[in-house]
């Protein structure tokens, strides 16, 4: 390992596979040495892991990042949102964390929202909608279907909160994150007693807030770990925050992520509150906020359309009239969740690389609306788009945002964008600066401008019309066998 030119610093990305671990020089950002173990996701009705796994996925990590991990002076863990984690009175977990995927809730999040104050109530008191995958609705499923671990549980916690008190010995937590559970009042920045007490859920059981820029805690003794006894800990975030964290990125700023689900946020000055549900109103890992908006249906369905034409994803061909709406797992942007995919305008003439180019830009309609939604008034018009996720490495993707957006688009180069915005939180725990200012210097956002082109407005129209035309269609569920 070459000589670092400041002090070391450890950013961690527990997603919902796996656990990722990078050593980075605080004074430069270059990643010195890396780790990467897998973890389980049930299958069936529910998704849930054992946090465990989480833990020994973390020490997997960090023992393939060798003696640098040994020397970082801080770590600071970032994981996947949203996720129900309940320990008994030993730390030890009363059953397996349901993840933010299981949507066994969808019933209580419903419920919940008519009994408490309605849509508007909930997005002003936290700023979001409660929807299947918000923490809060999943403490009602487990109070309502498993009420003896309820009655079990001697404090709740979040993923990375769970990994951080491994670390310290102490229950912490940090806004970003505490914003995705729907009992974090967003006005107030602190837990709220009425949706506390709505739920059933005793506030001595959550964790405390740890401001941004404060020390959450230091390693404690422990033979799992490299760290060396009295390493900072930073407070973490969720994977949103931390990836916004990581890309250094201004208020006003667009974020699109194209992945098995498209994601799209900017950071605000402003506190957000959308009624509709489609926004959600998270904070962001340093005292402003994250709206943000997602759609169920991008790269996977895509590739999907892909296979079944047999063709390569990149096959595409321009000029066509044909429009697929490619909801394949219904949809949350536009809020479809029963529907299934529509294709309109099939020709004789129309080619198999028209009908995929169709479903690329089905599927970036959908995120460009959501875009709309989540950006606010001071937001810079003409500010590049800030690509990242898997499909931005794809041409195809590339040139149909462009298209349908009329923006420039920026693709960073850096990978890994939530474990350096954890990097980045813990390299400000030594140096005093904002996480985001931190990677800015880095320059993580660094990599190629497309120009502008002019926006496709009749492609748009033109899908736009069709979203209208089959609204009856779309809003009844498809019929099994």
């Amino acid at each position: 390992m070459s000589a670092a030119e400041g002090p070391l610093v450890v950013g961690v990305d527990s997603s919902t596979q796996s656990t990722k671990a990078l050593v980075v020089d605080a004074a430069t950002g270059r990643v010195v040495a890396s780790g990467q173990a897998p973890h389980t996701v049930s299958s069936g009705a529910g998704r849930e892991t054992d946090p465990r796994q989480w833990w020994n996925a973390l020490c997997e990590a960090l023992r393939q990042c060798g003696e640098a991990a040994h020397e970082a002076a801080a770590v600071s863990v970032a994981g996947q949102q949203h996720g129900l984690v309940t320990l008994d009175d030993r730390g030890e977990p009363v059953r397996p964390a349901l993840l933010w995927n299981d949507v066994r809730s969808a019933p209580q999040a419903h419920r919940l929202t008519q009994e408490l104050g309605g849509a508007k109530f909930w997005a002003e008191r936290t700023g979001s909608v409660p929807a299947a995958s918000f923490t809060v609705t999943k403490w009602a499923w487990l109070a309502e279907h498993e009420p003896g671990a309820a009655r079990a549980t001697k404090a709740v916690r979040l993923p990375h909160d769970y990994l951080t008190e491994r670390l310290t010995g102490q229950g912490t937590t940090d806004r970003g994150d505490a914003s995705g559970t729907g009992w974090w009042a967003s006005g107030t920045e602190a837990y709220d007693e009425e949706i506390l007490a709505h739920a059933g859920l005793d506030a001595a059981l959550l964790p405390r807030v740890v401001r941004p820029g404060e020390v959450a805690g230091t390693v404690r003794d422990s033979h799992d770990l490299p760290f060396s006894k009295g390493t900072l800990v930073a407070p973490g975030t969720g994977d949103n925050a931390a990836a916004a964290l990581g890309l250094g990125v201004r208020p006003g700023v667009p974020v699109m992520s194209l992945g098995t689900s498209g994601t799209v946020y900017a950071v605000s000055r402003h506190r957000p509150a959308d009624p509709s549900g489609t926004v959600a109103g998270f904070a962001d890992a340093r005292g402003d906020w994250l709206p943000l908006a997602c759609t169920l249906n991008c790269t996977l369905a895509v590739d999907r359309v892909a296979t079944l034409l047999g063709l390569d994803r990149e096959a595409v061909e321009p000029g066509t009239a044909v429009t697929l709406l490619p909801y394949l797992d219904g949809e949350r942007t536009p809020n479809l969740p029963g529907a299934s995919g529509v294709l309109h305008g099939l020709r004789h003439d129309t080619t198999a690389g028209q009908l995929l180019q169709a479903a690329y830009d089905g599927a970036v309609h959908s995120l460009l609306g959501a875009l709309d939604l989540v950006l606010d008034q001071d937001a810079d018009p003409a500010a590049p788009l800030l690509l990242i996720g898997g499909g931005a490495r794809g041409t195809a993707w590339r040139q149909t945002v462009r298209r349908l957006s009329g923006r420039p688009v920026q693709v960073p180069e850096a990978k890994e964008l939530v474990a350096l915005g954890a990097a980045a939180q813990a390299a400000g725990l030594l140096t005093g600066e904002d996480g985001a200012a931190v990677a800015r210097r880095w320059n993580t956002a660094a990599g190629p401008v497309l120009d502008a082109v002019e926006r496709d407005e009749e492609t748009l129209a033109r899908i736009a019309g069709v979203l209208s035309d089959a609204a009856g269609l779309l809003e009844r569920p498809p019929h099994t066998d």
